[in-house]
C-alpha cells in the first residue's frame, strides 16, 4: 500500500465510484460519538513530504526482534493492576471534567515505566490520552508528548500492534500534525504490522484535511480491492475534503450518495457539513442545515454545536458564535463542555471569544452558587494566567466578572495564579493593577517571590522585590520578614542594613523577625547585637512614632518571651543590664504585656535568680476580666476603655460566647475590628463565635468571622474542629440543612480544616433525622463528590434495611460499590444487616468467595456494639466470622470479651472460653487478663493462669505537672472500662491539684452509663442534673440508658423527671417512645400492670393517626421474662385497639415479634382476629422491616402471602405488584399479572403521598 501511494496517481475518478457499501449500518450511535473528540479539536491536515522532526513510530527497524523477555506471571498480574489503577485515574478525571491533566497523564506514565515491562494496554491508555483530552496544552506540547511516550515505551519492550499505530493516527489527526501517510504505511510494514480498516479510515481523513482528495480516492480504491466496508466515517471525511478542495456542491452532494448507498447522514454527517460552512463563515447555510437536522429528528448535542463554535473562531468569523450559542440546551454535562471549549480557545489564542462563551453559561453556575463570595470563571482566569495572555486583557476580564457580580475577587485569584506559575512580571503588574482599583495588598503576595529569590541566594532581587513592596504601598509582616526575607542574608550586617532601607512602619515588625531568626539559628551574641542595631538605627530615623499600638505589643511580648527563652542562665545574668533597658524601652513606648506571657517570663527569670528583672511595669487588663460575671465583665470594660488591648477584648468576646449572648458578643467584635483592624482572636474564640452567631441565625455573620480566620491566618486545632462540628449539629437537629451547606463550604473552600467524617456527618444526620433517607443519599453522593468523605452511611443502610426500600437500597449499594470498591460495599451491608437483625442474610454477605478479613471494619462494628451494649449482633459477628480468611480470632474474642464486662455477664463469659478452646485458639495475655477479670468479679474460679501486669509509672514521682486535659482523658478511659473507683479517684488528685477542675462532657457522659451498669441510679441522676447546671449536654445513648436502667428498678417517678430535664435542652434527638415503653415497663417492674396498659392504651387512642410509634421493646421484654400474665393483658389491649380504635401498630408489633421469636402458633392466633385481615394491616406487614427483606430472598412465602391476600379480597397497591413481578422473574416463574410500567420509585412516592393525603382529615 506505501508503495501505491508513493506511485504516480493514476486513480482520476471521482471517489463516489469507489463507495461501494456493505451492509445496510447507519451512522454510530451518540453515546459513542462523546469520547471520540473533545470539544475544540480541530481535524488534522497533513503534508505528503516527510516532515523533519517528525514522531518516529517505529526508532527501531525490526522492533519485534528487539523485544525483552516476557515478563513473568507475577509482572503481568502487576501490570494488570496498574492497568485497571490508571485507566480508573484518568476515567474519572474525564467522568467529573471531560479532560485529563499533563501532570496527572505524566505521572501515570512515569509509574507505568517503573516496572520496566510496560504493556500494550497501558501504551494504548497513554497514546490515547494525548490528543484532544488535552485542551489546556498548546498542540506542539501534545506531539512532543505522545512522542516521548512512544519512544520510551518501545525502548522498554512494549509491542506495538495495528491498535498502537491507529491511535497514533487519531493523535495526529486531533492534534493537527503534518505527517506523511507513504512513510507512516512503510513504518508499520517494517514493523510487520498489517493496516486495517480503521488505519485506511483515518488515513483518507488525514487527505481530506488538506482537502487531498486524490489522495483519499487512492486509498478508497485500495479498500474496495480488499473488500473492506466503507462506514460513515468515510463519507463524513469526504464531505470536509471536497469542501477544503473548494468543491462544495460535491461537499452536500456527499449526503446524495450516502443515501443511495443505503446510509442514511447521522448527526457526524451533519457536523462535518456544518463544520465547513463555519469554516467559510455561511452563517445562513448553518442555519438551514441546523433546521434540517431538527426536522430530520436528529439530535446534535451541545457538544456538537461546541465543535460549529470552534470552527468559526478558528476561520476568524466569531461574529456568529452568538448564533450558534443560542441553539445550545445546556444538556446535562453542558457546563464541563462548554469549560473545555473556553481551555481550547484560550490556548488557540481565542481568549476574547472563550470569554463570551464563559459569560454565555455562567448563568447555570450562579443558580448553584450557595457562597455570598462567588468565584465563577477561576479556570478561565488560570488558564489566561498560564498561557501568559496579556495582562490588561487579564485585568480587563477580571473587571467584567466583577461588574457582573460572577467573581468576588477576581485580580485576586489571577495573581494567586501568576504567582504558582512563577510569572514573576505579570504577578508585579497585576499587583499594580490592583493598588489602582484600590484593592488591599497583602505582604503574603510576595512570598513566592521571596521564597524563588531566597532558593537562588539572590540577595539584589530580594532587595528589588522590597523596594516593590515600598513602591506599591505594602507593609511587611513577621512571617514574611523571618520566613522569606531575613535568611537571604548571610549575616547581622546585611540584615541592620535590609531593615534601615525599609520604612519605618516595616521597621517595628522586622526587628523582631529578626529576633526571632536569630533566636531559632543564630549565635547567641547575634539577637542583642541585631537587637541594639535596630534600635539605633530606629532612634536615628525617627520617622514614626509607634505610640501605643496594641498589634505591637503583641508582636512584642511574643517574641521578648522567644529571646527570653533562647538565653541560659549564664546569658541572662550578664545581659541583665541589657534586658533591663530593653524592658525600660519597651515602658516608654507604652507597651502592654499580657498576663499569660508575663507569667512566662516570669517563671523563666525568677528560674534563673534574677527576679527583680519582673518587677518592670507591664500593663494587662485581663486581670480585671477573670471573673465569670458578664454584667460586671461589660462594667470594668466600660470604666477602662482607653486600656482595653486586644487580648482583653478576646476574653470578654469568649465570656459573652459562654452565656450565649450573641448580639454583644458581635458588638465588642466589630468595635475591636475598628480599633485594630489587624487584631485577631485565637482558634477556639473564633468558632465560639461561629457557634453563637450561626445559633442565633446571624449565618452571615458567622460566615465573615470564618473568612476572617483565613485571612489572619488563624490555625485550627482538633479540639476546635471538634467545636465546628458540634455547632453544625446543633443545626442538624433543627433541620437547617442550608446552614450546615454554609458552614461546610466556607471551612473547606477556605482551608480552615481538611474535610473529614465528622466535619461532613451534619448534614447527612440532618436527613436521617426526619427518616428522608432519599435525601439523606442524595447529601451523601454531594459530599463525596465534593469532598471525598462518606459519613453516616451506616446509618443510612440500615434505615433502608429497616423501611425496606429495595429500589433506593440498591441504587446505595451500587454508590458505594463504584466509590469504595465492592469489598467495602459488602462489608457496609453485612454490617447493616447484622445491625437490623437480619442474621441469614449477614452471613450470605461474610461468605462470599474472595472475601478478606478488614480488621478496621470489623473493629469498628465491634466497637459500636460495645458502646451501645449489642451483645447480640456482636456475639453473631464472631460466630459468623470464624472461617473468614485472615480474620484474627483473638481480636474477634477480645471484643466479646469486653462487651460481657461491660454488661457484667460472666455466663457468657465463660461460654466465649468454651468457644475459644474449641477454636483451638491460644489467646493474648491481654484476653486472659480480661477474662479472669471478669471471673473474678463474680466470685468465679479462673481456669487458667493469669498473666502479670507490671506497675505503670506514676507521673508524679517524676516531678510531671499535668493539665486538666489528660486528667480528663485518663478518667474517661477508666470509666469506658467501667472502672468507676479509679476514675473517682483520679477526679479527687486532679481537684486537689487544679482548683476548678470538672469533667468534660464526654467523661460526665461516660460516668452516667457507668453508674446505670452498675445499678448506681440515684448518683446517675446526679450527674445528669449536674451536667443540666453546668451547660452541658448529655448525649443520646448516656439518656437512653439512664431510662432503661430507672425502668428496670420500677421507679417511675425519676423517668418522669428526666423527662422533664431533657425537654429542657430541646437539641438533643430522642425517640418519641423512650419515655412511655420505659415508664410501662416501670409499672410492670412493680407488679402495677394494669397501670401500664392504661398508659400504652392512652397512649395510642391519642395518636391513632401516628403509626410509626412502635412498642416492640415492651413485648420483647416481657417475653424474654415469660412474664404470660402480663403478655395476656398486653395481647388483649392490642385487640382492642385494633376491634374499637383501628389503630394496628400494637397488634403488628406484638404479631412481628411472635414470628421473630419462632412462636408462630401465637401468631396465627393473632391473625383470627377480624380487623387483622384487613387491607391495611397486610399492606404494613408486606412492607414492614421485619419482613420485607425476608420475603425479597424468599419467593415461596412472598407468593403465599400474595395468595392469601387474593383469597382475602385485599387488592394489593401497585408497589406490592412491583416487587412481586420482580420476585416471580427472579425465580422463573410467569408474572400471573400485569406488571406496573412505572419506576419502584415512582409507586413509593405515590403510596406515601396518598397515605399522607389520607391522614390530613384526622390532623384538622
Amino acid at each position: 500500500m506505501a508503495a501505491l501511494l508513493r506511485s504516480a496517481r493514476l486513480l482520476k475518478c471521482s471517489p463516489a465510484a469507489l463507495l461501494q457499501v456493505f451492509g445496510n449500518s447507519r451512522h454510530v450511535p451518540a453515546a459513542g460519538r462523546l469520547y471520540s473528540e473533545a470539544v475544540g479539536t480541530t481535524r488534522a491536515g497533513l503534508c505528503v513530504q516527510t516532515v523533519p522532526g517528525r514522531l518516529n513510530v517505529n526508532r527501531y527497524n525490526a522492533q519485534r526482534g528487539l523485544v525483552k523477555d516476557e515478563p513473568s506471571v507475577a509482572v503481568r498480574s502487576k501490570q494488570a493492576q496498574q492497568f485497571d489503577w490508571a485507566l480508573a485515574k484518568l476515567d474519572s478525571s474525564v467522568r467529573r471534567t471531560g479532560r485529563v491533566t499533563k501532570t496527572l497523564l505524566l505521572r501515570i506514565f512515569h509509574d507505568i515505566c517503573r516496572t520496566g515491562y510496560p504493556s500494550g494496554n497501558q501504551a494504548l491508555l497513554l497514546l490515547r490520552s494525548c490528543g484532544s483530552l488535552l485542551p489546556e496544552v498548546p498542540l506542539a506540547e501534545r506531539i512532543e508528548l505522545s512522542q516521548q511516550i512512544w519512544d520510551k515505551l518501545q525502548e522498554l519492550g512494549t509491542t506495538y500492534d495495528v491498535s498502537h499505530y491507529n491511535a497514533l493516527l487519531k493523535t495526529y489527526l486531533q492534534n493537527e500534525f503534518r505527517f506523511s501517510p507513504t512513510d507512516f504505511l512503510t513504518k508499520m510494514e517494517s514493523a510487520n504490522v498489517q493496516p486495517n480498516r480503521v488505519t485506511y479510515q483515518r488515513l483518507i481523513a488525514a487527505y481530506c484535511e488538506v482537502g487531498d482528495i486524490e489522495g483519499a480516492s487512492t486509498i478508497l480504491g485500495f479498500m474496495k480491492s480488499k473488500d473492506l466496508p466503507i462506514t460513515e466515517a468515510v463519507f463524513n471525511s469526504l464531505v470536509t475534503g471536497h469542501a477544503r478542495a473548494g468543491d462544495m456542491d460535491s461537499a452536500e452532494g456527499i449526503l446524495s450518495v450516502m443515501k443511495g448507498a443505503g446510509i442514511e447522514p447521522g448527526p457526524d454527517t451533519y457536523l462535518s457539513l456544518l463544520n465547513v460552512y463555519a469554516e467559510k463563515g455561511d452563517i445562513a447555510k448553518i442555519k438551514q442545515t441546523l433546521e434540517t437536522v431538527e426536522n430530520a429528528d436528529i439530535l446534535l448535542m451541545d457538544r456538537d454545536l461546541m465543535q460549529v463554535v470552534f470552527s468559526l473562531t478558528k476561520a476568524s468569523h466569531q461574529q456568529h458564535v452568538p448564533e450558534i450559542v443560542e441553539h445550545m440546551r445546556h444538556e446535562r454535562g453542558y457546563v464541563p463542555d462548554a469549560m473545555n471549549l473556553c481551555l481550547s480557545l484560550i490556548t488557540h489564542g481565542h481568549e476574547e471569544t472563550a470569554f463570551s462563551v464563559l459569560k454565555s453559561f455562567t448563568g447555570l453556575l450562579v443558580e448553584s452558587q450557595t457562597s455570598d463570595s462567588p468565584d465563577l470563571g477561576n479556570f478561565f482566569l488560570r488558564h489566561c494566567a498560564n498561557m501568559d495572555k496579556p495582562v490588561e486583557n487579564i485585568v480587563g476580564f477580571c473587571k467584567d466578572l466583577k461588574d457582573s457580580g460572577l467573581h468576588s475577587s477576581p485580580l485576586q485569584f489571577t495573581l494567586q495564579c501568576a504567582l504558582e506559575a512563577k510569572k514573576t512580571g505579570m504577578a508585579v503588574e497585576l499587583m499594580r493593577s490592583m493598588k489602582e482599583e484600590g484593592l488591599p495588598l497583602r505582604p503574603h503576595y510576595f512570598c513566592p517571590l521571596f521564597t524563588h529569590y531566597q532558593k537562588d541566594k539572590n540577595i539584589p532581587g530580594t532587595l528589588q522585590a522590597l523596594r516593590a513592596m515600598q513602591e506599591l504601598g505594602v507593609a511587611s509582616d513577621v512571617d514574611t520578614f523571618s520566613i522569606y526575607i531575613l535568611p537571604s542574608f548571610p549575616s547581622v550586617d546585611s540584615q541592620t542594613a535590609c531593615v534601615s532601607i525599609t520604612h519605618t512602619h516595616t521597621w517595628f515588625k522586622s526587628l523582631f523577625a529578626g529576633l526571632q531568626y536569630f533566636c531559632c539559628s543564630g549565635p547567641t551574641e547575634a539577637p542583642f547585637v541585631y537587637l541594639y542595631d535596630s534600635i539605633n538605627v530606629f532612634i536615628e530615623s525617627r520617622k514614626c512614632q509607634i505610640g501605643s499600638s496594641l498589634l505591637f505589643a503583641e508582636n512584642v511580648a511574643y517574641f521578648l518571651y522567644n529571646l527570653i527563652d533562647s538565653l541560659n542562665e549564664t546569658e541572662v545574668h550578664s545581659k541583665e543590664e541589657q534586658i533591663r533597658e530593653y524592658f525600660g524601652l519597651l515602658k516608654n513606648m507604652n507597651i502592654s504585656i499580657s498576663l499569660n506571657i508575663f507569667r512566662g517570663i516570669r517563671n523563666i527569670l525568677e528560674s534563673y535568680q534574677v527576679p527583680e528583672l519582673v518587677k518592670s511595669p507591664f500593663k494587662t487588663i485581663r486581670q480585671y476580666l477573670c471573673i465569670h460575671k458578664l454584667e460586671r465583665a461589660l462594667e470594668l470594660k466600660t470604666q477602662y476603655e482607653t486600656d482595653m488591648t486586644p487580648a482583653a477584648y478576646a476574653t470578654l468576646i469568649n465570656l459573652c460566647c459562654r452565656h450565649d449572648n450573641a448580639e454583644e458578643a458581635l458588638k465588642l467584635k466589630m468595635e475591636l475590628a475598628r480599633k485594630d483592624s489587624d487584631a485577631a482572636l485565637d482558634a477556639q474564640k473564633y468558632v465560639a463565635l461561629v457557634r453563637v452567631l450561626s445559633k442565633h441565625g446571624k449565618l452571615e455573620e458567622a460566615i465573615d468571622m470564618l473568612k476572617e480566620m483565613k485571612e489572619k491566618d488563624v490555625q485550627l486545632r482538633d479540639s476546635t474542629i471538634g467545636l465546628l462540628t458540634l455547632t453544625m449539629n446543633t443545626a442538624a437537629m433543627k433541620g437547617d440543612a442550608n446552614t450546615i451547606r454554609r458552614l461546610q463550604e466556607t471551612i473547606f473552600t477556605l482551608g480552615l480544616a481538611k474535610p473529614s467524617s465528622n466535619l461532613c456527618s451534619p448534614l447527612i444526620a440532618c436527613y436521617l433525622e426526619s427518616e428522608n433517607y432519599a435525601g439523606a443519599f442524595d447529601a451523601t453522593v454531594e459530599v463525596q463528590k465534593q469532598y471525598n468523605q462518606m459519613p453516616k452511611i451506616h446509618d443510612l443502610i440500615c434505615g433502608l434495611v429497616e423501611k425496606g426500600d429495595a429500589e433506593l437500597l440498591q441504587k446505595v449499594m451500587e454508590f458505594l460499590s463504584q466509590e469504595r470498591g465492592e469489598m467495602m460495599m459488602l462489608y457496609d451491608l453485612y454490617f447493616a444487616f447484622l445491625q437490623t437483625g437480619r442474621y441469614k442474610e449477614a452471613r450470605k454477605i461474610i461468605e462470599t468467595p474472595g472475601l478478606r478479613a478488614r480488621p478496621t471494619r470489623l473493629q469498628w462494628f465491634a466497637e459500636k456494639c460495645i458502646a451501645a451494649q449489642q451483645m447480640e449482633p456482636l456475639e453473631n459477628m464472631v460466630d459468623m466470622t470464624v472461617k473468614l480468611f485472615e480474620c484474627d480470632r483473638d481480636d474477634m474474642y477480645h471484643y466479646l470479651l469486653r462487651l460481657c464486662k461491660e454488661t457484667n455477664d460472666w455466663q457468657k463469659a465463660e461460654a466465649t472460653w468454651m468457644k475459644m478452646q474449641e477454636e483451638n485458639l491460644a489467646p493474648r495475655e491481654r484476653t486472659l487478663r480480661l477474662l479472669a477479670d471478669i471471673l473474678k468479679n463474680n466470685d468465679k474460679e479462673v481456669p487458667f493462669e493469669v498473666p502479670e501486669v507490671k506497675e505503670p509509672i506514676r507521673s508524679d514521682s517524676m516531678g510531671m505537672v499535668l493539665s486538666p486535659a489528660p486528667y480528663d482523658t485518663l478518667i474517661k478511659t477508666l470509666l469506658a472500662s467501667g472502672n468507676i473507683e479509679d476514675a473517682m479517684a483520679v477526679k479527687n488528685i486532679a481537684t486537689d491539684h487544679i482548683p476548678g477542675f470538672s469533667l468534660s462532657d464526654n467523661a460526665n457522659n461516660l460516668l452516667i452509663i457507668s453508674q446505670v451498669k452498675r445499678c448506681q441510679m440515684k448518683d446517675a441522676m446526679g450527674t445528669l442534673k449536674g451536667m443540666l447546671q453546668a451547660d452541658q449536654v448529655p448525649t443520646q445513648l448516656a439518656i437512653t440508658r439512664l431510662v432503661q436502667g430507672l425502668a428496670s428498678e420500677g421507679n417511675s417517678q425519676d423517668i418522669q423527671e428526666a423527662e422533664a430535664l431533657v425537654k429542657t435542652l430541646g437539641s438533643i434527638k430522642l425517640s418519641s417512645m423512650l419515655f412511655v415503653n420505659n415508664t410501662a415497663l416501670a409499672h410492670i417492674k412493680n407488679e402495677d400492670i394494669d397501670s401500664a396498659v392504661e398508659l400504652l392504651e392512652s397512649f395510642y387512642i391519642q395518636n391513632t393517626e401516628n403509626q410509626k410509634s412502635s412498642i416492640s421493646f415492651v413485648f420483647r421484654k416481657v417475653l424474654d421474662a415469660n412474664n404470660d400474665a402480663v403478655l395476656d393483658k398486653l395481647s388483649a389491649m392490642a385487640e382492642r385497639l385494633c376491634n374499637h380504635f383501628a389503630s394496628y401498630r400494637a397488634a403488628t408489633d406484638l404479631f412481628l415479634i411472635y414470628l421473630d421469636t419462632g412462636r408462630t402458633e401465637e401468631a396465627k392466633f393473632l391473625l383470627q382476629v377480624p380487623s387483622l385481615t384487613n387491607q391495611d394491616i397486610m399492606k404494613y406487614c408486606m412492607f414492614s422491616p421485619s419482613l420485607s427483606t425476608g420475603l425479597d430472598k424468599d419467593f415461596s412465602s412472598a407468593k403465599a402471602l400474595y395468595e392469601r391476600m387474593q383469597a382475602e379480597g385485599v387488592k394489593a397497591d401497585e408497589l406490592t405488584l412491583k416487587r412481586l413481578a420482580l420476585l416471580y422473574k427472579e425465580a422463573g416463574e410467569t408474572v400471573p399479572f400485569e406488571e406496573p410500567p412505572e419506576s419502584f420509585r415512582f409507586y413509593a412516592d405515590k403510596l406515601n403521598k396518598q397515605r399522607s393525603e389520607s391522614m390530613e382529615p384526622a390532623n384538622n
